[in-house]
This record gives structure tokens, C-alpha cells and sequence, in this order.
């Protein structure tokens, strides 16, 4: 198949040997969050962990940790960060599948719903007929954006992730053949409305519940943005 999916860390493990372009959609928040800040002029560092691990990778590239300032994971924190900052932005899901598929050999972006056709034309440009492989990052149980969790649960498949790597493979119309993951992925794209699943999925409305409906809204605006955000020496940086 041309254009296939697969989710999360062990997705990455099945795609990245084949696929010459790998896209990690993690779209409540890592990767809305990093078309934020390109679209501010900025770049991102993919860090794991927000801890002394997280403060040593951002010191060592002469990155802001996220949290240290006003900046955060949060799509809305980001929306007036200053041109040329470059944010260490820790993620156990965007960021975690950033540092995997660098690892594959794959060319690595990041999609999100708000640069969905802007990252799937530079996937094809970049792919040049080989494979394409579309990672939704998903969310592991037991861990929430109220819990300080140290290990990971299974993976818990997602509504926004799906949706965003949907809107990505259906912005890829006539590039090949579709695996049926990804067939299913852009029909639910093309089908439903989008603002309003995000508002009513599980990860929307705990966001709302915490006072952050406004990062959903942020997130759900499909293709309103050019960034393409591609993994470069391990920073990511519009394309």
C-alpha cells in the first residue's frame, strides 16, 4: 500500500522500515502546539520527559523548556510566543513518536488538523512515490493532563488523532493506494464534523473541564495554516 496507518510507538516500529515519510499527528496538543509556534517563526525540540531530562536536552540545543516561562504544551500559551524561540516542548505522545521515527530513517513530520493539506503536499513531494506512513499518536491510559504519571498504559486509541491523520491521508487523494486503516481514517474525516467531535470526544472535554476549551478550538480549525513542520537535527522547523 502507498499511504498506510498505524498507531502510536508500536505503529512507528511497523511502518518506519518501509515507509519513506513518516507523519506523527498528535493533535490535543503537541503537534497543534508546534504549528503555533512556526507559524510564529519559532521551532520546536521534541523532548520526552519534563523533568531534569527535559531541562538537559533543552540546555544542550539552547532551548526554552516549555513550562519555564508562559509557554506550555498548550496550543493557546503559544499563540504570541516571539519569532525565533526555540521551545523544548516535553510530550509523552507527539514528542515520544518524534524521537522513534527519527530513528527509522524516515523522513519525519508533524501534522495536525490545522496544516492537514499543507503536510500531506509535502509528504508527496518528499515521498516521491515510495510509501507514506500516517502515525496517530493516540493517548495511553492512565495518564491525563491531571495526572504526574511515570509509566505508560496501553494505548488508548483517540477521536482528534484520528481524525487529524484522517484529514491528512484524505489531502492525499490520487498519491496511491490506501491501506484500509487509512481508507477509514479519511472517510471519518470527510464524513463528520470536526469542531464538533473534538468538542465532544473525551480528550475535548476534559480539556474543557479543566478551563482549556479554548486549546480544542485552536485545534479543530482545519487547514488553516502552511506550516510544515519537519524533524531536522532533531528540531522541528517549517519546511
Amino acid at each position: 500500500m502507498d499511504i498506510r496507518l498505524e498507531w502510536g510507538t508500536e505503529g512507528v516500529g511497523a511502518l518506519g522500515a518501509d515507509c519513506a515519510v513518516l507523519v506523527i499527528v498528535d493533535v490535543l496538543s503537541f503537534c497543534t502546539t508546534t504549528d503555533l509556534v512556526l507559524g510564529n517563526d519559532g521551532r520546536v525540540l521534541p523532548v520526552r520527559w519534563r523533568d531534569q531530562r527535559g531541562a538537559e536536552a533543552a540546555k544542550a540545543r539552547g532551548a526554552i523548556l516549555a513550562g519555564e516561562k508562559q509557554w506550555t504544551l498548550r496550543p493557546s500559551s503559544v499563540t504570541e510566543i516571539p519569532s525565533g524561540t526555540l521551545l523544548a516542548l516535553p510530550s509523552p505522545n507527539g514528542a515520544t513518536l518524534c524521537d522513534a521515527a527519527a530513528t527509522t530513517g524516515a523522513v519525519v513530520l508533524a501534522g495536525c488538523l490545522r496544516n492537514a493539506a499543507a503536510v500531506a503536499e509535502r509528504a508527496a513531494e518528499l515521498a516521491d512515490g515510495a510509501p507514506i506512513g500516517v502515525i496517530p499518536a493516540g493517548e495511553r491510559w492512565g495518564i491525563g493532563i491531571h495526572t504526574e504519571a511515570t509509566t505508560f498504559g496501553p494505548l488508548r486509541p483517540c477521536v482528534e488523532d484520528q481524525l487529524g491523520a484522517g484529514a491528512i491521508v484524505a489531502a492525499l487523494d490520487g498519491y496511491g493506494r490506501l491501506s484500509a486503516e487509512a481508507r477509514l481514517a479519511a472517510i471519518a474525516a470527510k464524513s463528520i464534523d470536526i469542531a464538533e467531535a473534538l468538542t465532544e470526544c473525551s480528550s475535548g472535554r476534559e480539556l474543557a473541564a479543566a478551563g482549556h476549551a479554548n486549546d480544542v478550538t485552536l485545534a479543530a480549525k482545519l487547514d488553516t495554516s502552511s506550516r510544515v513542520p519537519l524533524l531536522r537535527n532533531g528540531i522541528l522547523e517549517d519546511s
